[in-house]
């Protein structure tokens, strides 16, 4: 697959902010890494605009004020749908990640994460934070939020495909949105974990967590933070590629059967759909979660939002 023809960015309108993509066919997935990726596969997917950086905090702020609209992680969880939950966790709030004081054994439960009373898009790490930043990813985000968000700037969310081929940006088989390298001399051209997760961040003041969107070098659509950063929605449930009708090779039998698919099987709240999140995030590191690469993918559930999960936009053409 050669590069596609790329438009430069809109800057009004509609599409202000965001790329046009041709479409085409290219190969999806990787045989190296996670056992989900595989098989490499063809796919296709046609033309389509798509933002060129997640969705900001100054962004999702302007629909809060344009329609009022309150956020999954706003709402305390009605203990009817978790069933043996602690009456006392009824509350609003969201999954905020804690780095632990030394390491920790990385095959045991995620330790590093707590569920954080108040914090939401806004007050990203709970009440007593401090504000979002408006040029940092919009995070405690939910599914139902980026859809809201998207209908209402007469938008969609990306297909796993269509994700995956703005990464890709036309290397054929690449490790890597930017090549086969992961630093080249030396260089991270994404905001990914620096030093040993997680409890060893020597990331700069100020950016041991999110940093601004566009802060690292475009991929070669000039799309930024297509690695990295925050995790990314897509609108496609959560399948292995081999399975007949997955999503992620594409369209599911029906949209009931591809949610109830969907659902972790090992979980201890049933009947939780899953979509799949690309991209990995800022807390991605070599020593624990080498998801920062286009063919990665990450089941997440419907319902959790974190402090590392954001979405952007495309739209059809």
């Amino acid at each position: 697959m050669g590069a596609a023809a790329v438009s430069q960015t809109k800057t009004s309108g509609r599409f202000a902010g965001m790329r046009l993509l041709r479409g085409g066919a290219f190969l999806m997935g990787s045989e190296d890494f996670y056992a989900d990726e595989r098989p490499v596969r063809a796919a296709t997917v046609g033309d389509f605009w798509i933002d060129e950086t997640p969705v900001t905090n100054a962004a999702f702020a302007r629909f809060v004020a344009a329609t009022g609209y309150v956020t999954f992680a706003e709402i305390a969880p009605d203990p009817r749908d978790y069933p043996g939950m602690d009456p006392a966790m009824a509350r609003a709030g969201s999954l905020v990640f804690w780095p632990p004081d030394g390491p920790v054994d990385l095959k045991g439960p995620a330790t590093w994460w707590r569920f954080v009373f108040g914090a939401y898009w806004e007050k990203p790490l709970g009440p007593e934070g401090p504000d979002a930043l408006p040029d940092h990813p919009a995070v405690h985000i939910a599914h139902v939020d980026a859809s809201a968000y998207a209908s209402w700037a007469r938008k969609a969310l990306p297909s796993e495909a269509q994700w995956e081929y703005a990464a890709r940006s036309g290397l054929e088989g690449a490790a890597y949105a930017w090549g086969d390298d992961f630093e080249p001399g030396g260089v991270s051209l994404a905001k990914t974990w620096q030093g040993v997760f997680p409890h060893d961040n020597r990331a700069g003041p100020g950016l041991e967590r999110t940093s601004p969107v566009g802060a690292y070098p475009p991929n070669g659509f000039g799309l930024h933070d297509m690695i990295g950063n925050v995790w990314e929605w897509t609108d496609d449930f959560y399948a292995l590629p081999s399975t007949p009708g997955a999503s992620c090779c594409g369209k599911p039998r029906s949209e009931a059967l591809a949610a109830a698919e969907s659902c972790d099987p090992n979980s201890p709240v049933a009947g939780i759909p899953r979509r799949v999140a690309k991209g990995g995030s800022h807390l991605c590191a070599p020593n624990y979660c080498q998801r920062y690469r286009p063919a990665a993918r990450w089941p997440q559930p419907i319902d959790t939002t974190t402090s590392h999960v954001g979405f952007r936009c495309v739209v059809p053409r």
